[in-house]
C-alpha cells in the first residue's frame, strides 16, 4: 500500500500539519486503517477510494476516526492533483460531515466545509484549572473554543492535557484570540483522540471563521495557528459554509509493508 505524506497548510516542509494519505481501490478493514493511523502516528491519516466521478475520504487519529478533518483533506487533494488526476481542478469528496469541495487554485487549495457557529457556555473551574489561565468567553460547537485576552496568551498557554482529557464537553479544545498581524490566531489540543496538540488545525475553523467574522464584520480573513510547527489559513464565510485554503509541500511518499495477513 502506497502512503504519501503532506504538510498541509505549509509552503516548505517541516511547517503546517502533516498528513498522510492512502489512495486505494478498494477499503481495506477499519481495524487495519485504525493500525496504520496508530503507527504512523500523526493527528490524522486519510483513506480515499474513488465511488464513481468522487472520492469517499475517511480520517482516521491514532485515538479512532473523525467526522472532519482540513488538513487532511487539503493533503488528499494535494496528492490527487499530483499523483492521480493531474488535470483535475477540483474533486468532490464523500465524508461522514457530507460532501466537501476542494478547488485548486494556482498552487492554493480551497476547502468548502460546513460553518459551525459555536454556542456560548459558562466557564467551568476545569476549564480554567486544565487551561492555567481564565478565558475570557467560551464557547462550544464539535469543539470547545475557548477565546483569550490577547495572542500572547495563546501562543504561550501551557495547558495540562491530562486535565484537557477530562473536560466533558468537546472533542478537542481550541485557544484563539485577535491578533495584530493577521486576523485572529489560534490552537488547538486534542488529547481524547491521543492527540495532544494539532500542528495546524482545519476543522477547528468550521467555528473560528463564523465567531471571527461576526466579531470582525468581515467575511475574508487570514488566520495563523501559532503551534511550534505554525500554519496559515486563508479564510472566507460563504453563508452557511466556510471556505478554507492553504499551500501543500510534499514530504515523503512510502510503500507500506503490510505483509500477509493484512
Amino acid at each position: 500500500m502506497k502512503c504519501y505524506f503532506v504538510d498541509a497548510f505549509a509552503e516548505k516542509v517541516f511547517e503546517g500539519n502533516p498528513a498522510a494519505v492512502c489512495i486505494l481501490e478498494k477499503w481495506p478493514s477499519d481495524n487495519l486503517m485504525q493500525l496504520i493511523a496508530k503507527e504512523n502516528n500523526l493527528s490524522e491519516t486519510a483513506f480515499a477510494v474513488k465511488t464513481g466521478e468522487k472520492y469517499h475520504l475517511r480520517w482516521f487519529t491514532p485515538g479512532g476516526e473523525i467526522d472532519l478533518c482540513g488538513h487532511a483533506t487539503l493533503a488528499t487533494a494535494f496528492v490527487l492533483a499530483n499523483f492521480y488526476t493531474k488535470e483535475a481542478k477540483q474533486w468532490i469528496f464523500q465524508t461522514l460531515s457530507g460532501d466537501l469541495t476542494v478547488l485548486k487554485k494556482g498552487e492554493l487549495f480551497e476547502m468548502d466545509f460546513p460553518s459551525r457557529m459555536p454556542a456560548k457556555i459558562d466557564i467551568s473551574n476545569n476549564i480554567i484549572n486544565a487551561l492555567g489561565v481564565t478565558p475570557v468567553v467560551a464557547y462550544l460547537a464539535r469543539d470547545l473554543m475557548l477565546v483569550l485576552e490577547d495572542e500572547n496568551n495563546v501562543l504561550q498557554a501551557t495547558p495540562s492535557f491530562t486535565a484537557l482529557k477530562e473536560i466533558e464537553d468537546g472533542v478537542g479544545v481550541i485557544l484563539t484570540a485577535k491578533s495584530n498581524q493577521f486576523d485572529f490566531v489560534s490552537r488547538a489540543f486534542f488529547p481524547k483522540l491521543n492527540v495532544n496538540e494539532d500542528p495546524v488545525c482545519g476543522s477547528a475553523h468550521c467555528q473560528l471563521i463564523p465567531y471571527w467574522s461576526e466579531k470582525l464584520n468581515k467575511t475574508e480573513m487570514v488566520a495563523r495557528h501559532l503551534s511550534e510547527r505554525g500554519g496559515t489559513l486563508y479564510c472566507k464565510l460563504d453563508g452557511e459554509r466556510v471556505r478554507i485554503s492553504g499551500y501543500a509541500v510534499l514530504y515523503s511518499v512510502a510503500e507500506l509493508q503490510l505483509g500477509a495477513d493484512y
